[in-house]
């Protein structure tokens, strides 16, 4: 098992860490690291901070995904999801929130708002040709094989 080089924002000592809630769960829960409650009214796009700073090894990624309890019951959604926390990434870890519900969400200090997923991830190099290779799909594009 990786270690992963994790700091407390100040203010927020009493946080829980980070951590998986089953034994299989591939997510860990981000906590919203706000001061009491904010208001998430429908359609409206926010930062939720997760009051966590994370220092990655290189070569991996943190993606930040919707929780599906929250997105099923309230629509609260990530706009960039999956969201990417690059390896060379030192700032605060936040969370940009979308409320695609009817009804507005109130979001908690200490709520779990979120799921970062650990992730190994190439670099890869551009090699520029004159052709490539052809394929049973070629250039067919959306729904090019039925539904």
């Amino acid at each position: 098992m990786m270690e992963i080089r994790i700091k407390k924002k100040p203010g927020y000592e009493d946080f829980e860490l980070p951590r998986y809630m089953s034994g299989g769960a591939a997510g860990m829960d981000l906590r919203a690291a706000v001061e009491g409650e904010i208001e998430l009214r429908p359609a409206e796009i926010r930062f939720i901070p997760a009051g966590i700073y994370i220092a990655l090894p290189p070569g991996y990624e943190a993606q930040l995904r919707p929780r599906s309890g929250l997105a099923l019951r309230h629509g609260l959604s990530i706009v960039n999801s999956p969201g990417t926390v690059d390896a060379d990434y030192r700032g605060e870890i936040g969370v940009i929130s979308v409320n695609l519900g009817k009804e507005p969400i109130t979001v908690r200090r200490g709520m779990r708002i979120a799921q970062m997923v650990i992730q190994k991830v190439e670099t890869a190099r551009w090699v520029e040709v004159a052709e490539l290779e052809a394929t049973s799909r070629d250039s067919g594009g959306f729904g090019h094989t039925g539904e």
